[in-house]
């Protein structure tokens, strides 16, 4: 009994060391409290460093003590933390009639041991900070989200995860090792490649194609751009250094440009986003004679678009996410060079033709013209050299699923390509798919509801098979 009594209490102790919770606070016709979690950096050596964890539970208002299952939500990324939410609205909504919401920060991001720019700088080396970011991939999100699972959810039960685009991939992830958690899975825009080794060629192949019809999308919706967008790549390649200085200390180059295709062709109202943001690219000339110049404004919102200065993480471990026992070698950068001169952007702007943005790619030149990637450049070379990646997925145990699995794949998805997500999902057992090109990548934020009602209906068979 003594002996019983002490371990329970010590159990106790570990517990509340392991995981603190807040009380609930309120945003309009929501109830939400926060969780803290101190898991193991590395996973096969739990002993070794401890990292801080955060994860938000949401409940529609008065739902606070009801019983109702939990669903996680992984959003995408790599190097993104999970919504703020403001209100009751989208798919959170709808959600929170039947679930409480798990909205994880996943490690690196949020208030989950962000790995910021000043954070990063902490290390004395660039082999040092390599080290520490080979933790930060699918298999210890997974990790982390198990660690949590088993926390928070009365008796240890499974529950709903909800995956979008990299948050999908992590969804894959989390089938191929601990399926017992899982109740049931929805993807949006996520079913990853799951082939051995790195597919991130694979990947950039199939998705040139996608690229060059959203450019043409775009010039034919804004025509007008196309001259615009000309002027301001010959300008920036007439430049001293071909470009000019930005605001944060980089350097705005003619194929630093293009990386605003990144969120300006794949995403909900990207294309507007960016037709807005070139309608202010010049300066006034308030004085005869005046130089031409870029706009404070225009350079100000292109840094604003790429966002690398606040998730360094994307930038040095997008891809990564591709890679299974081999190295990606900057996979983008060698790709690209196969698609000849189609996205030379200055070729094209001395030629009159259009000029072509790229997608959802990172280059190794920039980590020399991005002012804050920088300091991080002989890490992320490190990085994109490293063969020695664990697995991320377990495709036998994949082709023996037994969890359901409802998927959304967006035919012209810029980012995960449609065909790819189809092959993938040949090879998951059960999995019910549905293909359509009424959304964008982004379909679960820009028409949640809608989305997540449809995949919850094929979940519960109100939806055919076909």
């Amino acid at each position: 009994m003594a002996c019983d009594r002490t371990s329970s209490m010590e159990n106790d102790e570990r517990s509340s060391k392991e995981h603190t919770v807040g009380s609930w606070y309120s945003v309009p016709e929501l109830s939400l409290r926060d969780h803290r979690f101190s898991v193991p950096l590395d996973y096969k050596s739990p002993a070794s460093s401890v990292i801080s964890v955060f994860a938000r539970e949401v409940a529609g208002a008065g739902n606070e003590e009801k019983s109702l299952p939990y669903l996680l939500y992984l959003h995408g990324g790599p190097g993104f933390e999970s919504p703020r939410p403001q209100e009751a609205s989208g798919w959170l909504t709808k959600a929170c009639e039947e679930y409480r919401v798990i909205l994880l920060d996943q490690r690196g991001t949020g208030l989950s041991t962000p790995l910021t720019v000043s954070s990063l700088s902490q290390f004395s080396s660039a082999l040092q900070q390599a080290d520490y970011l080979q933790h930060f991939r699918a298999d210890n999100v997974i990790n982390d989200a198990e660690f949590i699972r088993v926390r928070i959810v009365p008796n240890e039960e499974p529950w709903t995860v909800l995956g979008m685009s990299f948050g999908g991939f992590c969804a894959v992830t989390y089938l191929s090792f601990a399926p017992k958690g899982l109740k049931h899975v929805l993807l949006t825009g996520g079913l990853p490649p799951i082939d051995n080794e790195c597919t991130a060629d694979t990947v950039y192949r199939a998705c040139y194609k996608n690229v060059l019809l959203q450019n043409q999308k775009y010039y034919e919706r804004f025509p007008q751009d196309k001259e615009i967008i000309r002027e301001v790549v010959l300008h920036l390649a007439e430049s001293d250094g071909m470009g000019v200085p930005l605001p944060s200390g980089g350097l705005l180059t003619p194929w630093g440009l293009q990386l605003l295709g990144l969120s300006g062709l794949g995403c909900g109202g990207g294309f507007e986003r960016l037709h807005y943001m070139f309608e202010r690219a010049w300066d006034p000339v308030l004085v005869p004679g005046a130089k031409k110049q870029l706009s404070y404004t225009f350079k100000r919102e292109f840094e604003n678009s790429i966002a690398f200065d606040t998730n360094p993480l994307y930038a040095m471990m997008h891809e990564m996410i591709y890679c299974q026992g081999a190295a990606s070698r900057w996979s983008a950068h060698r790709i690209r060079d196969e698609t000849g001169d189609i996205f030379d952007a200055v070729k094209a702007a001395k030629e009159g033709q259009p000029v072509f943005f790229t997608r959802e790619m990172v280059f190794p030149w920039m980590f020399d013209e991005i002012a804050v990637l920088r300091p991080f450049k002989e890490a992320a070379h490190m990085l994109a050299e490293k063969k020695d990646w664990s697995p991320l997925y377990d495709t036998q145990r994949l082709r023996q699923n037994q969890v359901p699995v409802a998927a959304a794949v967006y035919y012209e998805d810029m980012y995960v390509n449609a065909h790819i997500s189809q092959d993938t999902a040949s090879q998951i057992a059960g999995i019910r798919l549905w293909i359509t090109n009424e959304f964008r990548h982004t379909g679960i934020h820009d028409s949640g509801s809608q989305v997540f009602d449809y995949l919850m209906g094929m979940l519960k068979g109100k939806k055919p098979v076909f």
